[in-house]
């Protein structure tokens, strides 16, 4: 099993990011390579269409409004993984107006080494929080 994580702190209050980023199916608000989602089974399986036309099916796993958190996993996607399961949380950061976001994920390389599997996910949570960091300074 591999894992990665990325985090970031914003000038935002952790409120503010949590609004933004909190729904299961507020992607295409803040990142702008998955334009598309669509949620199913009673808001538990969203269906995301990412800029390239894969779809990507993901599975909430757990939520919780208090903490601000949500884990999902992933049922169908393009990605050399199995066993996929990410955590997404906003904290307050250094000063209780500014956030700390974090995005991590555990998963199971499938036909491609440990580190290149971590190398791929990490690119992605680190170009996702620079797009959330974008999108709430818009």
């Amino acid at each position: 099993m591999a894992g990665t994580t990325a985090s970031t702190e914003l000038p935002v209050p952790a409120d503010r990011v949590w609004q933004l980023i909190g729904g299961f199916d507020s992607l295409p608000d803040w990142l702008p390579y998955i334009p598309t989602s669509e949620l199913s089974e009673g808001g538990r399986v969203r269906t995301l269409v990412n800029e390239e036309g894969d779809v990507i099916v993901e599975r909430l796993e757990a939520f919780d409004n208090a903490a601000r958190s949500y884990s999902y996993s992933i049922l169908r996607a393009p990605f050399p993984v199995t066993g996929y399961l990410s955590t997404i949380t906003v904290r307050e950061g250094s000063a209780s107006d500014r956030a700390r976001v974090e995005w991590s994920g555990t998963f199971t390389p499938d036909g491609i080494g440990d580190d290149e599997a971590a190398a791929l996910f990490h690119g992605i949570y680190v170009d996702g929080l620079a797009a959330l960091t974008q999108s709430l300074a818009d």
